[in-house]
């Protein structure tokens, strides 16, 4: 299955599984269709330390084309690459953003993770999705039409997989990546 890229190309709709992939770089080229971007970025930030987790994401969607996402955990920062396609009308075809965003592990003040359980005829329980926060210190202005306009609320990073986008082992890693956050949150950092 394909779905319509900018410029008129085609974009498969299905991607390769990262999960399998331990490190980061093997993972971000298996997944990512910009990898050596997202490995650049990330590489002037990280400047050798260690990537304890990390966890990827990316989808086509009509409007702007390909999104991707990379967020790693060193232990006391949280390293997010975002790579964005612009739309035709914004400039050429072939364009698309590259953004880097550095949250010190001290500024998460929650971690949560819901999981989507299914039990099947047998009584056996399977993880079909699973839903992560992270609630940040700082805090985002809701946007203006939005219920609550213009009152501040918590900056949150949000992840998410399912059985259908991203399958058994993005869950199994998501989770992973969840509970590496959840255990460095409060904790000094050395």
């Amino acid at each position: 299955m394909k779905r319509p890229g900018l410029g008129g190309g085609e974009v498969p709709a299905v991607f390769p599984d990262w999960s399998p992939y331990r490190d980061l770089e093997s993972a971000s080229r298996a997944y990512l269709r910009d990898p050596d971007v997202a490995l650049e970025a990330l590489g002037g930030v990280l400047r050798g330390a260690s990537v304890l987790g990390f966890t990827l994401e990316r989808f086509v969607n009509e409007v702007n084309g390909v999104w991707q996402e990379v967020v790693i955990c060193d232990g006391s920062r949280l390293i997010l690459w975002h790579g964005e396609d612009i739309p035709p009308e914004e400039g050429p075809p072939g364009s698309m953003t590259s953004s880097l965003r550095v949250v010190p592990v001290s500024s998460v003040t929650e971690v949560g993770c819901r999981r989507r359980l299914t039990r099947a005829d047998d009584g056996t329980v399977r993880v079909d999705g699973i839903d992560v926060y992270l609630l940040l210190r700082s805090l985002d202005e809701a946007p203006s039409g939005e219920e609550g306009a213009g009152s501040p609320r918590h900056d949150a990073l949000r992840f998410g997989k399912t059985l259908d986008d991203g399958g058994a082992g993005q869950i199994v890693r998501l989770e992973e990546f969840a509970r590496l956050v959840a255990s460095a949150v409060g904790r000094p950092l050395r």
